[in-house]
């Protein structure tokens, strides 16, 4: 598995915006659906997000749709995740995951990732 580096997490009140990146040195990386997922302190880890290999189609955890946008950067080697209208309960460490499979539509569940980061740590206070 290819570790994936998270970047852009960090302390914010509620109500502010936190934009993430992940980047994927791998020159196919463009081929493979992406996704993001968080765990908070004694949770399990959860979906937050998805998108498929060319970008044209998303899906979104019920408690971010309309808050959270994910989609490629600049560069198709990386994903971003921007983050508005934070709340307390978004806290927690953000993964970036990279599908097993080229070509995908994206996925709501972690075992079709084969590839994750260390994570990125969001704060949010109230």
């Amino acid at each position: 598995q290819v570790q994936l580096v998270e970047s852009g997490g960090g302390l914010v009140q509620a109500g502010g915006s936190l934009r993430l990146s992940c980047a994927a040195p791998e020159r196919t990386s463009n081929v493979y659906a992406m996704g993001w997922f968080r765990q908070a302190p004694g949770k399990a880890r959860e979906f937050v997000a998805t998108i498929n290999w060319n970008g044209g189609t998303t899906d979104y955890a019920d408690s971010v749709k309309g808050r959270f946008t994910i989609s490629r950067g600049n560069g198709k080697n990386t994903v971003v995740l921007q983050m508005n209208s934070l709340k307390p309960e978004d806290t927690a460490v953000y993964y970036c995951a990279k599908a097993r499979y080229a070509y995908g539509s994206g996925s709501t569940t972690a075992g079709d990732f084969g590839s994750w980061g260390r994570g990125t740590q969001v704060t949010v206070s109230s």
